[in-house]
């Protein structure tokens, strides 16, 4: 295995880390008598490459390496814990909200206006 291989496999091995418990359920902390634990939804991904290799005539003898990561993390809710008993708080993503109420939209006046271009004929 090369060295420029060696290295993008110890990057990513250190990169598993990132993927833990403990980036999914965050701290707890203590707010009016109860405890708060803050809950996150984490996606990734990551990939690399590797390269040797020459071209024959003017071009300069070839290398190369390469790796990449991504990482997406977004609030879910938190567990309340209050005198031994556990609840859910799902977090509201406004965003979400929005775009799917777009959407419904668009489909709304994509059929109403189907409807009419019917009804004309």
């Amino acid at each position: 295995m090369s060295d420029l291989a060696r290295d993008a496999l110890s990057r990513l091995e250190a990169m598993k880390d990132v993927f833990t418990v403990r980036r999914v359920f965050g701290e707890a902390y203590e707010c009016d008598g109860a405890t708060v634990i803050p809950v996150v939804s984490v996606r990734g991904g990551g990939g690399g490459g590797d390269g040797q290799g020459s071209k024959s005539g003017d071009a300069a003898e070839g290398s190369g390496s390469g790796y990449g990561f991504g990482l997406d993390a977004r609030p879910v809710g938190v567990f309340v814990v209050r005198d031994g008993v556990v609840s859910w708080q799902p977090a509201v993503d406004v965003m979400r909200i929005v775009v799917g109420g777009q959407v419904l939209a668009l489909a709304g006046i994509l059929v109403i206006g189907h409807l009419l271009r019917r009804r004309g004929r």
